[in-house]
């Protein structure tokens, strides 16, 4: 298949990853720049992949501008096995911790953390379906958890937090799996930053953490290893073999990154997709958003037509028409449009072009 048979990918994750990362990782698929072999085949201890892997690592840091308080660590599981590590190695401090719940990857990351601690949750948007963003005023932080975790953008119901949470002394945490390098962060109001790689940075397996070093080193004593943040710093996330391969292609979509203007570039090109995609939705008699407008996210669109019926004529259209995986999540319904950073305005364009022939063809 060329390039130009490839569709249009709409999915929530894994999601597409840049057509020049993926060309690049074809031509060196069976021969790493004169090494004669694959990336997959190499020795994680070798110098060709350890070069491979301090310079992903570097071009990171540089891309989020983390500040030296904090180290940048790569762990496998992905987002899920996070939900696990986070209050393995933080909630020891008070055996507290507080949970916002804005959507399905935040309480599923409550759940797994009742197991270790007591978990207050401090606001949530589920009584109206996850559609809006709790305020700050809404939110009930406690004076004596160990650290607040909300999700930055929610991929399952459309909507994104537009601020910082303000904690006071209380350490942050935030699972940004879908809208990582999509903006810049101002990471050194974060004690923890985790996202899992198939949305924004790579292939389904690895986890990227960018953790405050003073909050090491204080994990439950039942943690695992592989879960120890402490281990993972001590051993610059090489206890055992990492998730080599995904860490190369992270390492590809950041040089492209770097040639599109940074995370400052992807924050101006995020904004015009999502605006496309919105301006049909809001000038629209058939579609309806599913987030309320100020908690839109830019990463995931939500929309649907009102009609079971109909929402499934669109998506088995919009798939005939070389449009894929708009199908809504099944906690959600409706339709569900993923622009991350690897969507072309392109597509962003073609899919409004549909909807907007749809909604003449099916009045």
């Amino acid at each position: 298949m060329s390039s130009t048979d490839r569709i249009y990918n709409f999915s929530a994750g894994p999601s597409m990853l840049p057509l020049p990362v993926l060309e690049q990782a074809a031509q060196e698929m069976t021969n790493y720049r004169g090494s004669g072999m694959s990336v997959m085949e190499m020795s994680h201890r070798s110098k060709v992949y350890i070069d491979i892997f301090n310079e992903t690592k570097a071009d990171f840091k540089r891309l989020l501008k983390v500040p030296d308080t904090h180290e940048v660590i790569f762990m496998q599981g992905g987002a899920t096995l996070q939900f696990s590590a986070v209050p393995l190695n933080l909630i020891g401090s008070t055996g507290k911790a507080d949970y916002a719940i804005t959507g399905n990857f935040s309480d599923l990351a409550m759940q797994e953390a009742q197991k270790y601690g007591e978990i207050s949750i401090v606001c949530s948007s589920a009584d109206k379906n996850h559609s809006y963003i709790p305020s700050q005023d809404e939110l009930k932080i406690s004076s004596d958890a160990s650290y607040f975790h909300y999700c930055a953008n929610n991929t399952v119901f459309g909507t994104e937090w537009k601020y910082i949470p303000e904690t006071g002394s209380i350490p942050i945490v935030s699972d940004m799996s879908s809208n990582i390098l999509s903006k810049p962060i101002d990471v050194s109001k974060y004690g923890v930053i985790y996202a899992g790689a198939q949305k924004n940075m790579g292939p389904a397996g690895l986890a990227v953490v960018i953790v405050d070093k003073s909050l090491t080193g204080k994990e439950l004593p039942s943690t695992p290893k592989l879960l120890s943040y402490q281990v993972m710093v001590d051993t610059d996330s090489m206890h055992n073999t990492p998730a080599c391969y995904t860490i190369y292609i992270l390492g590809l979509t950041l040089k492209w990154l770097e040639t599109q203007g940074g995370v400052e570039g992807m924050e101006k090109l995020k904004t015009d997709k999502a605006k496309i995609l919105y301006d049909v939705i809001d000038n629209s008699s058939l579609f309806k958003g599913c987030a309320e407008i100020p908690a839109r996210s830019d990463m995931n669109v939500t929309f649907r037509t009102g009609s079971d019926e109909l929402d499934d004529k669109f998506v088995n259209e919009s798939t005939a028409a070389g449009f894929d995986n708009l199908k809504g999540h099944r906690a959600a319904g409706g339709m569900r449009a993923s622009i991350y950073n690897a969507m072309p305005v392109e597509g962003v364009s073609a899919l409004a072009d549909f909807m907007r022939n749809f909604e003449i063809n099916n009045k």
